[in-house]
């Protein structure tokens, strides 16, 4: 027996092998447990766990040992390993190449690159796995195949995530690994590195590759499960010692690939739960110092209305500028600054303390940044609409505007500067980049529509 091989029990239950010894084998089942007692006979199939690979599994949701789970035939015969070596070093090449997730606060403050590793982060029902479903979304004329990992998820809600992606004619780039939390532990644990595995196969072709983990606190619980009953010794948190190690095989197996590899890319968003806002528990821990940075959701900006509700303070990607689009570069890193200096303005302001002149502009201008930062759970912005709003802030378009106003009043603007100039925004998505003849033309399209509007 190997380890990781597929074991045969009666009646067609399979288990996964994961302890060797001398004389005994420890086995995770994947399936029907009630059938297994002592007594039962069980057959090595002389394979380790694979799944089904290649574009035949595109628009397909299918559980972690390849079966199709939405009821039409899957006919593909190309499989891969679940678990696979990481590129080395030398197989990878630097994260160059943004990833739009079309979510405006995203893409200018935390950017994030072809090949990384970012994380979601924050409380339960904060938005962490909307981020990640924009994120699919917007990869629909990008040539991104866009994998989503359900783990120990309710089936209801996998079922409405697929269903919305159908809706909107995502599926077609998107393939979908499920276990639902009534399926086994072992099931659970194999989630993931089944979604890799698939991914892997698209990014050794060339191929650039999102992944979402959704999510690592669950997997993380499910492998605790797992390694109890295997009377693995436990350690912090009743966790086994490996757990560190189990997400650092999975999230290291993403990379930007060198030329010499074809230059595919996978690029991983892997997603945790914390309780009360703790980011300093173990496998939160664990998992930030595996990634490249992190999106922190606060559950108090979510509950003030702020969505996305991401704190710019406690979030960062590592990878930083490098990959991202000059047309927002410039601007985002001010933009950062301003809100993480208003913020802590802000605390100030709440409690009726007397602020001069300047402070109250500083808090004046964050207000409106983070008003036109709000975007609707399914809204996505192209590169030109994000350079537009954020130079619209620099240009002070909003300035004199009523709070409430600004929402409406940000649509209105991009359907303006759409009509006014097109050539500008064709321009701005071909390119990445703002040239001073842009900005120029864009500037006075927005003094235009300042004046229409306080016109009429």
């Amino acid at each position: 027996c190997r380890y990781g091989e597929i074991l045969q029990f009666d009646n067609d239950v399979y288990g996964l092998a994961l302890d060797l010894s001398e004389d005994t084998i420890g086995a995770a089942l994947l399936n029907a447990d009630a059938f297994v007692a002592a007594g039962s006979v069980a057959r090595g199939t002389g394979k380790v766990a694979d799944i089904c690979v290649g574009d035949a599994v595109i628009g397909r949701v299918v559980d972690p040992l390849g079966r199709p789970l939405d009821g039409m035939p899957l006919s593909t015969i190309e499989t891969r390993r679940v678990e696979n070596r990481a590129p080395s070093i030398i197989d990878r090449a630097p994260v160059k190449r943004p990833l739009e997730t079309g979510i405006l606060a995203v893409d200018s403050m935390v950017p994030i690159g072809r090949g990384q590793r970012e994380l979601i982060i924050g409380d339960r029902q904060t938005g962490k796995t909307s981020i990640a479903l924009s994120a699919i979304r917007t990869q629909r004329d990008n040539g991104v195949i866009c994998i989503y990992c359900a783990i120990g998820q309710k089936a209801a809600a996998t079922a409405r995530i697929v269903h919305a992606l159908r809706e909107s004619g995502d599926m077609d780039h998107t393939i979908v690994v499920a276990s639902a939390a009534s399926d086994s532990a072992a099931m659970q644990y194999l989630t993931p590195f089944a979604g890799c595995a698939i991914a892997e196969h698209f990014m050794y072709q060339g191929r650039d590759v999102l992944i979402v983990y959704d999510d690592l606190s669950k997997h993380a619980v499910a492998y605790r499960t797992m390694s109890l009953l295997l009377r693995r010794p436990a350690g912090r948190e009743a966790y086994p010692g490996d757990i560190f190690y189990l997400h650092s095989r999975l999230l290291e197996r993403g990379a930007q690939l060198s030329p010499a590899l074809g230059g595919g890319s996978m690029t991983a968003l892997p997603i945790v739960e914390t309780v009360g806002g703790d980011i300093s528990a173990y496998i939160p821990t664990n998992i930030i110092s595996i990634t490249d940075g992190q999106i922190y959701l606060s559950s108090d900006l979510f509950f003030a209305g702020q969505r996305p509700a991401i704190n710019v303070g406690l979030s960062v990607s590592r990878i930083g500028s490098s990959a991202q689009h000059p047309a927002i570069k410039w601007i985002g890193g001010r933009l950062r600054l301003s809100i993480a200096q208003y913020r802590e303005l802000a605390v100030f302001a709440q409690f009726g303390a007397e602020i001069d002149a300047a402070t109250a502009n500083q808090i004046h201008r964050g207000e409106r940044m983070m008003e036109v930062l709000k975007q609707g759970q399914e809204e996505t912005l192209s590169v030109a609409s994000g350079a537009v709003l954020l130079l619209a802030l620099t240009h002070n378009v909003f300035w004199d505007m009523p709070l409430r106003e600004i929402s409406a009043a940000k649509y209105a603007l991009l359907d303006y500067v759409r009509a006014a100039c097109p050539g500008s925004l064709r321009a701005i998505e071909a390119t990445g980049d703002l040239n001073p003849e842009e900005i120029a033309t864009l500037k006075k399209a927005m003094d235009a529509f300042l004046e229409e509007r306080n016109a009429g």
